[in-house]
């Protein structure tokens, strides 16, 4: 099967899910930093007509509901060996946890590669699904998001552990 995606309401805003062959390969925001041209996601489809998209949809809408906190889909981004190695460190970023462009970086053996990570996570077109809101900082503020700091704030407070949540009530 083709490229092709779908339309997803979400709490973050209208989402495109895209998939090609048997693989997700993007999720987008309305206004998200480095979206490709419309053109490139292919026919649009309903979820009736796509078991992969529907599934996709379907996990994406439970994370943000707070009932997921892994997604089980086939995804295949398209990057280069070095964006394709950043993005499998962030994938294994824990739920509730964050890491640093500079751990990425001395993961990949030189921490002076922390700008070229950013710029990778930067590129990461599967966000939400290779978590790229769980890399801050190396003070642990947070910096650039291509779906914006205002999605990104909400979806580390929606992944925030209970007693982490608890604690700032008081």
């Amino acid at each position: 099967m083709s490229t092709r995606h779908i339309l997803v309401e979400t709490s973050l805003g209208s989402v495109t899910l895209v998939a090609s062959g048997d693989a997700i390969i993007g999720l987008y925001f309305r206004r998200h930093i480095r979206r490709p041209a419309q053109e490139s996601f292919g026919q649009e489809v309903t979820t009736a007509e796509d078991a992969l998209l529907a599934e996709a949809a379907e996990q994406l809408i439970d994370y943000l509901a707070s009932g997921r906190r892994a997604f089980d889909l086939p995804f295949d981004a398209a990057g280069d060996a070095f964006q394709r190695a950043v993005w499998s460190i962030v994938a294994e970023i824990p739920s509730g946890e964050t890491a640093t462009y500079g751990q990425i970086a001395e993961r990949l053996g030189d921490k002076s590669l922390a700008y070229r990570v950013g710029q990778a996570v930067g590129a990461n077109p599967l966000c939400i699904f290779v978590p790229c809101h769980r890399v801050v900082g190396a003070n642990g503020n947070l910096t650039g998001y291509a779906g914006g700091l205002e999605r990104k704030r909400a979806l580390l407070e929606l992944e925030e552990p209970a007693q982490v949540r608890a604690g700032r009530l008081f």
